[in-house]
C-alpha cells in the first residue's frame, strides 16, 4: 500500500480508499449506462457483431466523463483530472486537452 500511495502521491489511507471507490463506481456505472445509450440509438443485442464492439467503444468516453465527475463529487477532482490527462495522452488523445502554456 505504501508504494501505491507513493506512486500516486496519495497522502492518507482514507484518500486511497476514496480513489479506489471512485474507480470501482466509475467502471460499473460506465458499463451500466452504455447499454441504454445503445438502445437509444436503436442498437440491440439481436445483432451481436454490431452491439458488442459499439458497446465496448462507447464505454471509453462514458468512463472518462464519469471518472472526473465522480472524482469531483468525492473531493478528488485534482487527482482524477491529472489522471485523466495522463491517460488521454498515453492513448494518443492528448490533442483533446488544452495545450500547456510555455512559461517565458
Amino acid at each position: 500500500m505504501a508504494s501505491f500511495k507513493e506512486r500516486w502521491n496519495i497522502k492518507s489511507n482514507w484518500q486511497a480508499f476514496v480513489i479506489l471507490l471512485v474507480f470501482a463506481m466509475t467502471g460499473s456505472s460506465a458499463a451500466y449506462l452504455s447499454k441504454p445509450i445503445l438502445t437509444l440509438f436503436g442498437i440491440s443485442k439481436e445483432n451481436p457483431w454490431q452491439y458488442y464492439p459499439l458497446y465496448i467503444i462507447l464505454i471509453f468516453p462514458v468512463y472518462q466523463v464519469l471518472l472526473v465527475s465522480f472524482g469531483f463529487i468525492f473531493g478528488q477532482f485534482t487527482f482524477f483530472w491529472a489522471f485523466e490527462k495522463k491517460m488521454l495522452r498515453s492513448c494518443g488523445l492528448g490533442f483533446v486537452l488544452p495545450k500547456k502554456e510555455n512559461p517565458e
